[in-house]
């Protein structure tokens, strides 16, 4: 099977997204192109059609190649509970939770089973695999169990390039002291270096360049400028850094940084909105007067929502609403907002019954039973029948805390459609919801601003816009051709 390897000397080098440009570099030279990560540690995840998970990157991948996600892509997921353990996700489905002893001892030889039989499905179907590799291949402490990096090329006999991030320094000795530990045969494999992330006059780069050449025998295929269009395909709390300042900026809304926060892509859309000022706001720090608030998914929602009550920051979500705020939860955010939290089987590793934020009359049981699913619903509100689409990834059922005559309480309206999915108060100042990918809907999203907008005295934005999709589409268009005009692709093809 025909591959390329992309690995990096570091965490955050831009593998993800070098991998990503090759996606679309090659699908729009006409080839049938798949993304693939044997491993991946991700807090982000998507669900195929099929009702898979994998990792969202590997998602944004497929997309840039044009094809549909499949779990082939990310055979294994791994989920960090933030308690040195994670739930394993295997060709999609979950089976169970482990520290990394154990999934080494457990999962190891089934994890290379699936790696393996992923890889020749993807090769009946496609002319070539891009495959991306995690942190470093050089990590020699953890080599002889590495699913990831250069166990995956030398078993496709990839060539392989090696990504180095210059923006963070050290470049040169990132490079060389990568090299100088990869095993000969691995070293053979690697066809080039991409420099990323660069930011300055090229020419006094070339020296540097020259001298790394000539002292590692393998050819600088690239140096890639520092893009700042936002793409955060790459799995990492420190993509949450403080937004840039937006000229057209009129409305700030806040998300909580959860401890353990996951699907924190749900949130790309809002940032690529010009007029929001999107901030992540620690739980120790004081809320402020945002126009709105945002509790995210969490891997362990218990957890979280004692860090909540523990921080006083659940005292200054229950004030902000009681002064007028707004206050969005998303899966485990969703089931924070409720009276009760309980986990009678220890799912999420606290077994118990908790009280919640009380800011909806709902009431959540985490169960061993995951559901994953893609999802298509009208909405209720803010406009009715307004078609949207997403995706369920949550462990847990949560229902209304009491009915009246088998009717909803008149105090709650469902959000959708369906009921199970979510809910939003009377007042409309407590959402929640189920849905990831919520504001990947455009019309939808727009008129939840405008309802912020509206309560500031803001004209209304244009809802008849297209999804986050076609905008999304633009943005790897622009990373591509970026990437394409500074890489030299000859060795690796």
């Amino acid at each position: 099977m025909k591959a390329i390897m992309v690995v990096g000397t570091t965490s955050h080098a831009g593998k993800s997204a070098i991998a990503t440009a090759l996606c679309r570099i090659l699908y729009r030279r006409g080839m049938r192109v798949a993304p693939f990560k044997g491993q991946n540690m991700a807090l982000n995840a998507y669900v195929t059609l099929k009702g898979g998970e994998i990792g969202y990157a590997q998602a944004v991948q497929a997309w840039a190649a044009g094809i549909a996600p499949e779990v082939e892509m990310n055979p294994i997921l791994l989920k960090p509970q933030g308690d040195m353990t994670s739930q394993v996700i295997l060709r999609g489905k979950p089976e169970g939770k482990v520290g990394a002893a154990e999934y080494y001892e457990q999962f190891f030889d089934r994890g290379w089973s699936a790696i393996v039989e992923s890889l020749n499905s993807l090769a009946k179907e496609f002319d070539i695999i891009v495959c991306e590799g995690a942190g470093s291949p050089a990590e020699i402490n953890l080599k002889h169990r590495d699913l990831t990096n250069m166990r995956v090329a030398k078993h496709l006999n990839a060539p392989t390039v090696l990504v180095v991030d210059i923006d963070r320094g050290g470049a040169f000795a990132h490079v060389v002291g990568t090299l100088a530990l990869l095993d000969p045969e691995e070293r053979a494999l690697i066809r080039g270096v991409v420099i990323n992330k660069f930011r300055g006059q090229r020419s006094l780069l070339d020296s540097g360049i020259t001298w790394l050449e000539e002292y590692t025998g393998i050819p600088v295929l690239g140096v890639i400028p520092w893009i700042s269009e936002m793409f955060p395909a790459e799995d990492s709390l420190s993509l949450l850094n403080p937004p840039s300042h937006k000229e057209e900026s009129e409305i700030t809304i806040a998300v909580i940084r959860l401890p353990r926060i996951s699907n924190f892509t749900d949130f790309d859309p809002l940032e690529a909105e010009p007029s929001v000022t999107l901030k992540y706001i620690n739980p120790k720090q004081s809320l402020g007067y945002p126009d709105a608030v945002i509790i995210p998914g969490s891997k362990t929602t218990i957890a979280d929502l004692l860090v909540l009550k523990q921080t006083g920051m659940a005292a200054e979500l229950q004030n902000y609403v009681a002064g007028g705020g707004t206050v969005l939860g998303i899966c485990g955010g969703y089931q924070m907002l409720g009276q009760v939290v309980a986990d009678p089987e220890g799912v999420e590793g606290i077994e118990g019954r908790f009280e919640g934020l009380n800011l909806l009359p709902i009431k959540t049981v985490i169960t061993n039973h995951k559901v994953s699913r893609q999802r298509v619903v009208n909405s209720n509100y803010p406009t009715p029948g307004l078609p949207v689409t997403g995706y369920e990834i949550h462990q847990g059922r949560t229902q209304p805390s009491e009915r009246f005559n088998g009717a909803l309480s008149p105090d709650i309206k469902p959000l959708f459609d369906d009921l199970n999915l979510g809910l939003v108060d009377k007042e409309q100042s407590v959402w929640g919801c189920y849905l990831h990918g919520l504001f990947d809907n455009g019309p939808w999203r727009r008129a939840w601003l405008n309802r912020l907008r509206n309560q500031r005295g803001l004209k209304s934005l244009p809802t008849g816009i297209a999804n986050y999709r076609d905008q999304r589409e633009e943005i790897i268009d622009a990373l591509a051709t970026i990437v394409e005009a500074h890489l030299d692709l000859t060795p690796l093809l």
